[in-house]
C-alpha cells in the first residue's frame, strides 16, 4: 500500500513538472520574446485558460503527500519553512500579475506587471529546481527526523549543507533551462509570426543549454549519490528512464527541424516526466534522504500514514483524479488550436 501512495505521489509531481511546467517556462520567456503589448497578450492569451488549473496537481500532491506521509509533510516542513513561504509568495505573484494586468490601460502598468509574471516565473523555476536537488542529495535530518538549514553556508556538499550549495545551484540552473525550454516549445506551439519564430529559435538555445546542465547535473549526482544507481542495477529493466531521458532529447530538435511543433513539446514533456521519474526510482523506498547519518533517512515506511488511512484515502483519490482528468481533458480540446485564433486574454481564463 505503501509503495502504491508513493507511485501515486510520483505520477502528481510528474504531472504538475510537465503541465504546469511550460506556463512557468512561458512566463519566464514573457518579457524576453514577446517584445510587443499585442505579443505579450498573446502570450497570456495561450496560456490563459489552462495556467490555474495545471496548478491544481501541485496543491493535489501537496494534499495527498499530508493524507499518505505525515511525517514526510511535517519533516519537509520544519527545513524547508523558509523557501516554501516564498514559493507561496511567487505563485502569488504570479498569479495577481496574470489577473490585474489589464485592469489598467497604462503602460506603467502593464510593464510592472509583466515584470512581477516573469519575475516571479524564473524565481519559481529556480527555486523548484534547487529544493528536488535537496532531496536528492539529503538532508540534515536528525533522529526526530527534523531538519534546519540555513539558506547557504560555504556553497559545498556536506553533512550539514545550506539549501543553497553548488550542486543545488546547478539542479535550479538545468529547472530553469528545462522549463524555459518547454515553454518556448509551448509558444512556438500556440502562436505565429514574429512571436513564433523567436519561440522557436529560443527553443534550440535552450535545448543546447538542456543538454549540458543535463549532462553535469547527471555526473554530479552519481558522484555525489552512488548508491541511487542500486534499484537501477538490481532492476535492469528500469534502465529504459534515462534512455527515454536521452531520447527525449534527441527527439526534441529532430521534431523542431521536421516542423512537427505539437510532437516537440510532447518530447520535451517526456524528458521532463522520466527525470522526475528516474530520481524517484532512484531514491525509492526512501523519500527524504538525511546527509549525514543514512539511518536517520525517512523511507516510505517510516513516514506513512496507517494502513486503514491509505486504504481509505484510495477510495476518495481515484474518483478526484479522474474528475480532475476529465476536466483537463475537456479544457485542453476546448482552446486548442493557436493563441491569435482565441478570444482576449484577459476572458479567456477556464475556472477551476
Amino acid at each position: 500500500m505503501t509503495t502504491a501512495w508513493f507511485i501515486l505521489v510520483a505520477f502528481m509531481l510528474t504531472a504538475y513538472v510537465v503541465l504546469d511546467g511550460f506556463d512557468i517556462g512561458a512566463g519566464v520567456l514573457h518579457i524576453v520574446i514577446a517584445r510587443t503589448d499585442e505579443e505579450r497578450r498573446t502570450v497570456l492569451q495561450a496560456i490563459g485558460p489552462v495556467w490555474d488549473g495545471n496548478e491544481v496537481w501541485l496543491i493535489a500532491a501537496g494534499g495527498t503527500i499530508f493524507l499518505a506521509f505525515p511525517l514526510l509533510y511535517a519533516s519537509s516542513f520544519s527545513g524547508f519553512y523558509l523557501p516554501l513561504m516564498v514559493l507561496l509568495w511567487l505563485l502569488v505573484g504570479r498569479g495577481i500579475s496574470i489577473e490585474f494586468r489589464a485592469h489598467l490601460q497604462s503602460v506603467i502598468w502593464t510593464n510592472f506587471f509583466d515584470g512581477v509574471f516573469s519575475f516571479s516565473s524564473g524565481l519559481l523555476a529556480i527555486f523548484y529546481g534547487a529544493a528536488f536537488a535537496n532531496v536528492i542529495r539529503g538532508v540534515p535530518l536528525n533522529s526526530d527526523h527534523y531538519f534546519f538549514e540555513p539558506l547557504w553556508t560555504d556553497f559545498r556538499v556536506g553533512p550539514n549543507p545550506g539549501i543553497l550549495d553548488w550542486y543545488t545551484c546547478l539542479g535550479a540552473l538545468l529547472a530553469l533551462v528545462s522549463l524555459s525550454m518547454h515553454g518556448a516549445l509551448f509558444l512556438n506551439l500556440k502562436t505565429e509570426g514574429k512571436l513564433q519564430s523567436r519561440a522557436r529559435g529560443m527553443a534550440i538555445a535552450l535545448w543546447v543549454a538542456v543538454v549540458l546542465f543535463t549532462i553535469v547535473e547527471t555526473a554530479s549526482t552519481l558522484l555525489l549519490r552512488p548508491e541511487l544507481q542500486t534499484n537501477y542495477l538490481h532492476h535492469p529493466a528500469w534502465f529504459m528512464i534515462p534512455i527515454i531521458v536521452v531520447s527525449g532529447l534527441i527527439l526534441v530538435i529532430y521534431f523542431l527541424a521536421k516542423n512537427r511543433d505539437a510532437a516537440a513539446l510532447c518530447a520535451s514533456g517526456a524528458f521532463l516526466a522520466a527525470m522526475v521519474v528516474g530520481a524517484a526510482v532512484g531514491l525509492y523506498p526512501t523519500v527524504l534522504p538525511a546527509s549525514g547519518n543514512p539511518q536517520y533517512s525517512l523511507t516510505i515506511y517510516d513516514a506513512a500514514a496507517s494502513p486503514e488511512s491509505l486504504r481509505l484515502g484510495l477510495y476518495w483519490w481515484f474518483p478526484g483524479i479522474a474528475i480532475a482528468i476529465t476536466y483537463f481533458v475537456f479544457v485542453y480540446r476546448m482552446f486548442r488550436g493557436k493563441a491569435s485564433e482565441s478570444v482576449s486574454a484577459e476572458n479567456q481564463r477556464a475556472p477551476i
